[in-house]
């Protein structure tokens, strides 16, 4: 630009020209997205009737006119309530008439000013206002010349980052000295919103102008910075990757002129052909086949044909048609079985019966059965023994602690590392699609804001679904029906019902003493003599040292602990001999203490005798059945009732309940009514630190407070278990047989029970029922009758009355349970499920508590 035209322009910018020649009513043209600031030279486009005429007005007399703003730029024909009222006053510096009959005219900014009336509205408009004048500015402060300084080197960077930069502009920005226009040219030249710069245009005070300027520019210098980063970048990368292109294409052309093989053309086919040959279903090789489609027209080495290979992999990895054949010798399988686990004659029918089934039917779908039961009764390696029988391949998955959802069905193939579920894994890794696949620890899935595992499972473990199971990652149905699923859990309660419905539970109870010494003989002890290294003729553990182990050393439903003390003993042993010691080394009861140390369970001290006030209750917990002791204790004060031991809702009902039956007979029973008035009764479960639950202990709180408050010694040698009701009728409970076996290891001789847990008796071994005396009752008067010790003034209680000593294998019973019609138990037609009780078994409780 001229030196000449430079003084020009600036002049032009720093004079207004003279605004008393400006006619204080002129015609109005509202403008849409755009606001006209003084001294800024734009051409416009008019086409609406209206702006033509108004225009064309300005033109005929004087060629001032008033520039406003509309508040809604999709308004075609706008009134006066629809534009600002604060604008411009511009001059039409020259015009011209397009063809189509709009006008161009270039004007530029006078002036600003705010309408006060409008003249007139129709045909076009004409309006009355006041010029906006602004107060000069004669000397500057320090902080209006940092601002305006601050706004030209703001100004140049925009510039600069665009590529527009030029010495004139940084000369114009140099000779403003006013803030007001300084701020009125950048924020002409900003692109800013409509709101934002009539906001500019209707801030009088220069400084604050300036200000609202400012910041305005120093967020379009942040955008304009990460835009220009953004195009060197991308120009940067596709420089890198036309680079790698040709470079790429180049060695293609060497290698083909060298008379080398294409490694694409040969990866396709030989995916081509692994597709054919793994005979998976038309729709899952239709599939397969478009995403090497898709491989073959991408480049070898970009991100998504990596992402595609593997897919293909997955794919190809999976067992569509390979199968092992089943070994459907019953008699066989029945020795192999055996060879493994020592009793569990229930689990090892059901698997027979599956074979047989089976080999009858080889079309039938896959089983899915539940072993449920306490830790270490051989839940899990039951699962390998029934592969082994079957001569399937065996697959294990712990579910303990999945929270995530994606790990049952997959990931989708968007997210980076998504890979198929475990389940597709592990048919993957045994190369088999009709495995024995075992699912442990069912019962101790979890559930988060990343999904709900167990739900997952729905679809794989019901057999009328599974034949086309959908995993997220394979996106395809995959057949899961010849499957053998082995599902474990120690408890049912926290299996959702949903899922629990699809299973076949087959409950594996604890074992019972002679059951520990037999598989300790044939399991433990062989296994523990060859893992320390030792041999089995110089070893030798007496009858009695085992029997102590098991009593006195260990407490459990399983067998973990009974391995670990054997181990125990077996390694003392194996340092005396790497000390160099030789000969036979005999274990016996004598020496178990210098292995193991003195007993770790022995019978509970206020148990060494009858008591008033303390009864013998049966709990089940996850881990077995176990005796739990009842204390009642009575001291001067107002008749409240506490009960303590950390103990549920529901058992807190119980303690309740026996206590309104015992105040509600106190005749019967020869109470005082002055002790329920004056005495404070107290209610204690022993073990305070375990949380206990569960209605069953109601006898035994009743029987207890009647002997608290009557003084009756309860025999020591009875625990009872049974719901009692305000009537005092015995209910029935759950976990009988776990809470039989419980009551066996603690060396308790009679355990009541209610009459419509009679049934239950057809479910508890033999060498049970030959050491301990059944009693089934109706009525808490006959569990008292049973539990208190008789005095010398009492009759003897007819022993034939009530008692289930002896009950053979097809439920026959030797000395019966009372019963209205019949003194023997029930017969073989008469034995169902649990399900005939009529409600539910009180076993459902939180893992880790002890219920009654």
């Amino acid at each position: 630009m001229a030196e000449t035209d430079m003084d020009d322009l600036i002049e032009i910018i720093e004079n207004e020209g003279n605004i008393d020649d400006i006619p204080m009513s002129i015609p109005m043209m509202p403008v849409r997205d755009v606001v006209v600031f003084i001294d800024m030279l734009l051409p416009l486009f008019v086409g609406r009737e209206k702006s033509i005429k108004a225009i064309e007005e300005s033109a005929k007399s004087h060629r001032y006119i008033f520039l406003s703003v509309q508040k809604d730029s999709d308004l075609e024909n706008p009134g006066p309530d629809d534009v600002f009222l604060v604008g411009t006053v511009a001059r039409v510096q020259k015009m011209l008439k397009l063809p189509d009959g709009r006008i161009k005219a270039l004007v530029q900014g006078i002036a600003k000013g705010k309408i006060e009336k409008f003249e007139r509205k129709r045909s076009w408009f004409k309006v009355k206002f006041d010029i906006l004048t602004e107060e000069e500015i004669d000397s500057k402060p320090i902080e209006i010349e940092a601002l305006m300084r601050n706004v030209r080197e703001s100004s140049e960077k925009i510039l600069a980052l665009r590529g527009e930069l030029s010495g004139d502009v940084g000369a114009i920005l140099e000779q403003i000295t006013s803030p007001g226009k300084l701020a009125d040219l950048v924020a002409s030249n900003l692109r800013l919103k409509v709101d934002e710069a009539q906001d500019v245009l209707e801030t009088f005070d220069q400084k604050k102008r300036l200000e609202k300027v400012n910041d305005f520019l120093n967020r379009e210098l942040e955008l304009s910075t990460v835009q220009a980063k953004i195009q060197t970048h991308v120009k940067d990368e596709i420089s890198k990757t036309q680079r790698d292109y040709f470079l790429r294409e180049q060695v293609k052309a060497i290698h083909r002129e060298l008379g080398d093989g294409d490694d694409k053309l040969a990866e396709i086919e030989n995916y081509n052909e692994k597709i054919k040959k793994a005979k998976m279903p038309p729709e899952c090789e239709k599939e397969a086949l478009i995403q090497l489609k898709r491989l073959d027209q991408m480049h070898s080495d970009s991100s998504e044909a990596a992402i595609i290979r593997t897919y293909i992999d997955a794919i190809l990895e999976l067992p569509w048609s390979k199968s092992t054949k089943d070994f459907l010798d019953i008699k066989k399988a029945a020795e192999v079985l055996d060879q493994n686990h020592y009793g569990l004659e229930k689990v090892k029918d059901r698997i027979l019966e599956y074979l047989s089934v089976r080999k009858l039917n080889p079309a039938i779908k896959g089983q899915i059965l539940c072993f449920s039961g306490p830790p270490g009764v051989g839940k899990t390696s039951l699962g390998k023994a029934i592969a082994r029988a079957m001569k399937r391949k065996f697959v294990r998955v712990s579910l303990g602690g999945i929270r995530d959802e994606a790990e049952i069905r997959g990931h989708r193939r968007t997210y980076i590392g998504a890979m198929p579920g475990r389940i597709l894994q592990g048919l993957k890794q045994c190369g088999s699609n009709n495995p024995v696949f075992m699912l442990d620890e069912i019962d101790k899935l979890g559930n988060d804001f990343r999904g709900d595992p167990s739900s997952a499972l729905l679809e794989a473990l019901d057999s009328e679904q599974n034949s086309e199971f959908s995993d997220h990652y394979l996106n395809m149905p995959f057949d899961l029906s010849q499957v053998l699923f082995v599902l474990t859990a120690n408890m049912t309660d926290t299996i959702p019902s949903a899922l629990l419905d699809r299973m076949e539970i087959i409950r594996i109870p604890g074992y019972t003493h002679e059951e520990k010494e037999a598989i300790a003989r044939k399991y433990l002890l062989p296994r523990q003599i060859k893992e320390n290294g030792l041999v089995r003729r110089s070893i030798h553990i007496s009858d009695n040292a085992l029997d102590t182990i098991i009593s006195e050393y260990t407490l459990e439903a399983g067998l973990r602990e009974l391995e670990r003390k054997i181990g125990t003993v077996l390694r003392k042993i194996a340092r005396q001999i790497a000390e160099g010691k030789k000969g036979k080394f005999s274990v016996t009861r004598q020496k178990l203490i210098k292995f193991l140390g003195p007993p770790i369970y022995l019978p509970e001290l206020d148990q060494e005798e009858s008591q008033a006030g303390l009864v013998t209750g049966l709990a089940w917990t996850e881990v077995g059945g176990e005796p739990l002791y009842i204390e009642v204790s009575l001291c001067h004060g107002k008749g409240e009732l506490s009960v303590t031991g950390q103990i549920g809702d529901v058992m807190q009902e119980s303690a309740r309940a026996a206590f309104s039956y015992t105040k509600a007979n106190m005749d019967r029973f020869n109470i005082d009514r002055d002790d329920f008035e004056n005495k404070d009764i107290h209610i204690h479960v022993p073990a305070g630190a375990i949380p206990k639950d569960g209605p069953s202990a109601g006898i035994a709180m009743a029987t207890a407070l009647i002997s608290a408050f009557t003084g009756r010694v309860v025999n020591n040698n009875v625990a009872m278990t049974g719901e009692i009701s305000l009537r005092g009728r015995v209910l029935p409970i759950g976990g009988l047989k776990e809470k039989a076996l419980g009551a066996l290891r603690a060396g308790i001789k009679t355990v009541v029970i209610p009459e419509k847990n009679r049934k239950d008796l057809y479910e508890i071994p033999q060498s049970v029922k030959n050491n301990i005396e059944f009693i089934c009752v109706q009525e808490l008067d006959q569990v008292l009758d049973i539990a208190f010790v008789k005095q010398d003034d009492e009759p003897e209680r007819d022993q034939g009355d009530g008692v289930a000593s002896e009950i053979s294998e097809d439920g026959d019973s030797e000395t019966g349970c009372p019963d209205d019609t019949d003194n023997g138990i029930a017969s073989d037609n008469e034995v169902h499920c649990d399900d005939d009780i009529g409600r539910k078994n009180d076993n459902d409780v939180v893992a880790g508590e002890k219920e009654l």
